[in-house]
C-alpha cells in the first residue's frame, strides 16, 4: 500500500500565472475549483495540488509548464500506467489544454492522455488478484474511470488531428488509434 505524503499542501509555494499578452480571458480552467482536490488522492498523497499544477501548465512559460505537467503525470499517471484516484477528475482539464493554443506542452498532454486511456494496470493485476476488489481503496474502478473521461471527450479530437504543428498531429492520431478499439 501506498503512504500517505509528508508534504503538507500548504507548504507548497502557490505560482502565480498570468495568461500571456493577447490570450483571450475566457477562464480556461474555470472549474478547477469545483472539485473536492484535497478529498482525493494521488500518487504523493492528497491531491490538493494539482489545481496548481493544472494551472502551471496553462499559464506557465515552456519551462514551467513541462515541469508541471511532468509532476502531474507522476502524480495521476504514475510510470506512465498507473492512475490514481484524481486522475479521471484530472482529465477534463488536460482535455481543456490541450485545445489551448498558447499552452506548450500540448503533444506531451496529449501523450498523457493517451497513456491514461492505455492504462490496465490495476486491471490486470486484479484479474490475477481478485482480493484486490475488496478494498475500501478500489484502484480498478479508479483506472476504468479515468479511462472512461478520456473516452468521453474523444470527440475534441478531431481539431487536433489537424493541427499544423506535427507533434500535436502525430500525438493525436496515436490517441485516436488507442480509442478506437
Amino acid at each position: 500500500m501506498r503512504s500517505a505524503s509528508t508534504q503538507q499542501p500548504g507548504s507548497e509555494r502557490p505560482v502565480r500565472h498570468r495568461p500571456p499578452t493577447g490570450v483571450a480571458r475566457t477562464a480556461p480552467l474555470a472549474a478547477l475549483s469545483r472539485v473536492p482536490w484535497a478529498e482525493m488522492q494521488d500518487s504523493t498523497g492528497s491531491a490538493a495540488a494539482i489545481p496548481l499544477l493544472l494551472n502551471g501548465i496553462a499559464w506557465g512559460d515552456a519551462g514551467t509548464a513541462l515541469a508541471a505537467l511532468e509532476d502531474l503525470r507522476k502524480r495521476i499517471c504514475q510510470y506512465g500506467f498507473v492512475t490514481e484516484q484524481a486522475t479521471a477528475a484530472a482529465v477534463p482539464f488536460l482535455w481543456e489544454l490541450a485545445q489551448l493554443p498558447h499552452v506548450t506542452c500540448r503533444a506531451r498532454i496529449i501523450g498523457l492522455l493517451k497513456a491514461i486511456a492505455d492504462a490496465r494496470q490495476w486491471e490486470d493485476t486484479a484479474a490475477a488478484y481478485p482480493k484486490l476488489l475488496n478494498h475500501r481503496e478500489n484502484p480498478v474502478v479508479w483506472e476504468r474511470a479515468a479511462r472512461k473521461a478520456v473516452r468521453a471527450r474523444r470527440g475534441e479530437l478531431n481539431h487536433l488531428l489537424t493541427e499544423p504543428d506535427t507533434d500535436i498531429a502525430r500525438a493525436s492520431t496515436e490517441l485516436a488509434r488507442a480509442l478506437a478499439d
